[in-house]
């Protein structure tokens, strides 16, 4: 069996496929990374002419033809609207056209599942940590449950805003962790409230700093300890909280080294086993959204083209499993 998955939720238009055991066959991409930040219309145009030849190169890359293609997943939310619409759109076309099954995929749990999949971990702590998601999740009742979350933005959102106020470029998190490792530690805000965090008042300090003229390498060293040091924590607190024994990494923050090097010490000090997505799948892909339909449609939990509506801000513990 073979799933064809298309990522289309901010600024990565990705087409992956898959077979029935995730071994990824194509994972093909391309990204809108301008230096201002993401425009939902210019993202669209650029999904728009991007999708097409993704699609063609992907099953190239298999060896496949669209015939061969036992399901059409499609990441159905969270994410930026018009970007959500656009994969929407072509994801029925092609359903419709060659008259295949449907599966909209939640965005979150693509990249939970991939996690799992890929490092063999069974049921973790995992910290989801992207561009527009911050949350610690755990698996209870047939469904994924969030410990703690950002009440304000995620974690890639305000380290990439960080970024561009200082003109460093986008996105900002590889820039940050290279010039962090030149970098003194500085004393910033730290805004755990139990389990959930805050990092909107710490980009403000660090805003703040720099127009003083504090040097930039201890401002992204500095970030980055207060902020990863408040995942970790909360990520602990989870573990003692449901006594579970894994820790996942995922999501494309999930790539910086200091925040894998502090789950692993924590995961260690707990008795912990200690899993990070693998680089090429931390980041939004079409091969998580691929799995994640994969796994429905192995349970034969196929969409009505009625029920692929997109949901902008569809939660990961709003889907029942």
């Amino acid at each position: 069996m073979y799933s064809l998955g298309i990522e289309g939720t901010a600024h990565t238009v990705s087409v992956g496929i898959v077979d029935e055991n995730c071994n990824v066959l194509a994972n093909q991409s391309a990204n809108y990374f301008p230096k201002e930040g993401i425009h939902p219309r210019k993202a669209v145009e650029h999904h728009a002419e991007a999708i097409p030849k993704l699609i063609t190169t992907a099953l190239k890359e298999a060896k496949l033809t669209i015939k061969d293609i036992d399901v059409i997943s499609f990441s159905k939310g969270p994410g930026i609207q018009p970007c959500l619409r656009l994969t929407a759109t072509i994801a029925r076309t092609i359903a419709i056209n060659h008259k295949k099954p449907i599966i909209g995929v939640n965005h979150c749990i693509a990249h939970v599942e991939i996690g799992k999949k890929k490092t063999g971990a069974k049921d973790p702590i995992i910290l989801y940590v992207s561009g527009g998601n911050t949350q610690v999740i755990g698996f209870a009742q047939n469904r994924y449950r969030v410990f703690g979350e950002t009440i304000d933005i995620a974690i890639g959102n305000s380290i990439d805003k960080f970024a561009r106020f200082c003109d460093l470029g986008f996105p900002g998190g590889p820039i940050v962790e290279k010039l962090a490792k030149k970098g003194k530690f500085q004393e910033l805000p730290y805004k755990v409230k139990g389990m959930d965090f805050s990092f909107s008042g710490i980009a403000v300090e660090l805003e703040r700093r720099y127009k003083k003229g504090a040097n930039i390498n201890d401002l992204c060293y500095s970030f980055q300890e207060t902020v990863f040091a408040m995942l970790t924590e909360s990520v602990e607190r989870a573990l003692a909280h449901t006594e579970k024994t894994e820790v996942l990494l995922t999501g494309g923050v999930a790539q910086n080294k200091r925040l894998q090097q502090m789950l692993k010490i924590m995961a260690k000090e707990r008795g912990c086993k200690y899993f990070a997505v693998p680089k090429e799948y931390a980041g939004d892909n079409g091969a998580m959204i691929a799995w994640a339909g994969m796994i429905k449609h192995k349970n034969k939990k196929h969409d009505q083209l009625k029920d692929t509506k997109i949901i902008r801000d569809w939660r990961i513990d709003e889907v029942i499993l």
